[in-house]
């Protein structure tokens, strides 16, 4: 069976929403006498029912073939036009046929009435085919609408899906640049740097997996990541996190704190003297605050604008408040916002 052959729920829907008007049309045809003779009701009411069977089973079938064939938003005017000159035709022929069922039967018609059962005819037919259109409408925008929505979402995670890829190298390249300064400087301590980068970067990569990850695991991730910062750079690091247990199952972006402790080395000065501390701390309305002392390095250093835009686009396009940035008190200060489940 063709597939616009098909019959559903609102083909239903729309007989029953029409089928007062059989009802009626027999009571303007007959008369009272429809209503108070018993085997007239009967007979008049069974033949009336079969041809308006009839009727919906045509006018539907034509109607469906009309959006089958002509369904493109362009073509409204057409399907529209070429379904009222079926709906016109078929009711010329199968009215007056009514009328000859009933002269078969024996039934006291009135011919007079024909103009009136057209009129009803016409409207009941207007109503369907306002309804049918309607109907297909709005599957059309719903089918528009996901689309739509679909390919957003499909653009959105290959946006995602380069920011991701964007991390892993860069981190990757700063931290085999450390190993390659320890290897010189201290080898023990190069060989425990490799198996925490080890255990580092296979969070990476399955961070990379996800759009979201709970804070406690970047949390957990970040002091693996600050021990490697620590053994590069020793008393000149300083990480201190002030987090509420009852943020901990909160989500944010995965690697976003390692980005922005990132950028804070890159473009301060880290030493023994003059140490970087960088603070991570809850508020009450669910954000994250990552902070670190000002002290720039006098040389300018070479960026590449991965760190805070990269943040923001993800929190952009996970449809999330986006990250604020300040200076204060002599304070970089990012605000992050926890997402909830």
């Amino acid at each position: 069976m063709k597939q616009w052959v098909s019959f559903d729920r609102y083909d239903i829907l729309i007989y029953l929403l029409n089928y007062p008007a059989v009802i009626i049309a027999n009571y303007i045809i007959f008369g009272p006498a429809y209503v108070q003779d018993g085997p007239l009701f009967t007979t008049a009411t069974l033949i009336i029912n079969g041809w308006a069977l009839v009727i919906f089973l045509t006018l539907t079938s034509w109607m469906k073939y009309m959006r089958y064939s002509y369904g493109a938003p362009d073509q409204f005017g057409q399907r529209l036009l070429y379904s009222m000159l079926m709906y016109v035709g078929v009711m010329m022929v199968v009215i007056p046929l009514i009328y000859w069922s009933y002269d078969r039967f024996g039934l006291p018609y009135k011919a007079e009435t024909i103009p009136w059962i057209l009129m009803i005819g016409f409207v009941t037919n207007v109503i369907s085919a306002g309804c049918h259109e309607a109907i297909f409408t709005y599957g059309q925008l719903q089918k528009s609408t996901q689309r739509e929505f679909d390919l957003k979402q499909l653009h959105l995670q290959r946006q995602m899906e380069v920011l991701k890829q964007q991390i892993n190298p860069h981190f990757l390249f700063n931290s085999l640049n450390s190993l390659i300064a320890l290897i010189g400087e201290n080898p023990s301590q190069a060989e425990l740097f490799a198996e925490e980068l080890s255990s580092v970067y296979r969070y990476v990569l399955r961070a990379n997996e996800r759009n979201l990850t709970e804070l406690d695991s970047e949390l957990e991730f970040i002091h693996s990541y600050a021990h490697l910062l620590r053994t590069r750079h020793g008393a000149g690091f300083e990480l201190i996190t002030r987090v509420d247990p009852r943020f901990g199952r909160h989500l944010l972006p995965p690697l976003t704190l390692q980005l922005l402790i990132e950028n804070a080395v890159k473009h301060n000065v880290v030493l023994a003297d003059q140490p970087l501390v960088i603070e991570i701390q809850t508020d009450e309305l669910a954000n994250l605050h990552v902070r670190n002392n000002l002290q720039p390095k006098q040389k300018d250093v070479l960026s590449n604008g991965v760190g805070l835009s990269n943040i923001i686009a993800r929190y952009q396009m996970l449809g999330q408040p986006l990250p604020t940035v300040r200076q204060e008190a002599g304070q970089f200060v990012v605000a992050l916002h926890l997402i909830t489940t």
